[in-house]
């Protein structure tokens, strides 16, 4: 799995609203009832909304760092995933095979999907061409097998 690497600069509304949506599935995981989770987030918004008009940016720096501290210390300690994001309950679960298993593929199967497998073998030509163009064409030397 990648690490999350910066792509770039993060501005601080970028930070406030990443901040702002990760208190709001945090709070999704503490509140099952929506009623009740729905009435939560407008509070959680109504706190964000009274600090969206601060002019002076040390104070803004501030009141950001104490919430992304308030969001540590109260952070659900089973925070709810969805089942196919990393940490989900069918994250990688479908095995996508290669490409490579349908060339082992028996006659019969492939009489099955004729436009299919004519499509196929179309790009596998074009994709030798255009490999042999690039690329060359591979020396029968380096294609003996041991």
């Amino acid at each position: 799995m990648a690490a999350k690497l910066p792509l770039g600069i993060v501005t601080h509304s970028q930070k406030v609203c990443s901040l702002y949506k990760r208190a709001l599935r945090n709070l999704e995981s503490i509140y099952d009832v929506r009623h009740v989770y729905r009435y939560q987030a407008v509070l959680m918004r109504d706190r964000f909304d009274k600090n969206a008009k601060i002019t002076d940016f040390r104070k803004a720096v501030k009141l950001l760092e104490e919430g992304e501290q308030e969001l540590f210390l109260n952070q659900h300690p089973l925070p709810r995933k969805f089942p196919t994001s990393p940490g989900g309950v069918a994250y990688g679960r479908v095995v996508t095979p290669p490409d490579w298993v349908l060339d082992y593929w028996h006659p019969l199967e492939k009489a099955h999907y004729p436009e299919y497998f004519k499509k196929r073998e179309l790009q596998k030509k074009e994709f030798i061409a255009m490999w042999e163009k690039e690329y060359g064409k591979p020396d029968p030397k380096d294609q003996s097998h041991h």
